[in-house]
């Protein structure tokens, strides 16, 4: 049974220590917590394909003391249904510099730097990765921000990336074998992301 309690991170030190600092994660929406499309109608409606494995990660982090936000450059409606159901309390639509943005809320949350966590997935994120604690890049991320993260998902945006860093998190905090251990509880009754 432990085994099953005992996930795969095989990565360097430093990044489970940068993540055990980190009280606050905040993701890009498109390309991290969608796959990058952009689907319009006729009518201009968008419309955004979320991963429900990522919500649930979302919830789980949440759950355990490690709060999210989000920060990116597109504003729409989607978006902030998706998160008032992930219950997301820091949100930061249509930013076109989003570092101003990252400054003033840890600032006004009283955080350090080093206890954030920035995910991004194009160019435009790097000015948040060069400042935080964490920087994280999906898989299928543009090669400059990978090459500026210090961890890089082994899934792509929209497709389980948010997953493997909310787990991360879970883990570097000592909370992995407790919340995976509650879903083989008959008592269990969580909801799904």
């Amino acid at each position: 049974m432990s085994q099953l309690l005992s996930p795969a991170f095989d990565m360097p030190r430093d990044v489970l220590a940068r993540a055990a600092k980190v009280r606050l994660v905040l993701f890009d929406v498109d390309g991290v917590l969608t796959d990058g499309r952009l689907i319009l109608g006729d009518d201009g409606q968008e419309y955004k394909t979320f991963n429900s494995k990522d919500g649930h990660g979302i919830k789980m982090m949440q759950r355990n003391g490690v709060s999210a936000g989000i920060i990116t450059g597109r504003t729409s409606k989607v978006v902030e249904h998706r998160v008032r159901d992930l219950k997301i309390a820091h949100v930061h639509q249509g930013c076109a510099e989003k570092l101003p943005v990252y400054r003033k809320l840890i600032a006004e949350l009283g955080l350090t730097p080093e206890e954030t966590a920035f995910v991004g997935d194009d160019v435009v994120d790097l000015p948040i990765m060069l400042n935080v604690g964490l920087a994280v890049a999906p898989h299928d991320a543009h090669p400059l921000v990978r090459s500026h993260a210090h961890w890089t998902t082994p899934s792509g945006g929209g497709r389980g990336c948010a997953r493997e860093l909310c787990e991360l998190m879970l883990y570097a905090h000592g909370a992995y074998e407790r919340e995976m251990r509650d879903y083989l509880s008959p008592a269990h009754n969580g909801g799904a992301g």
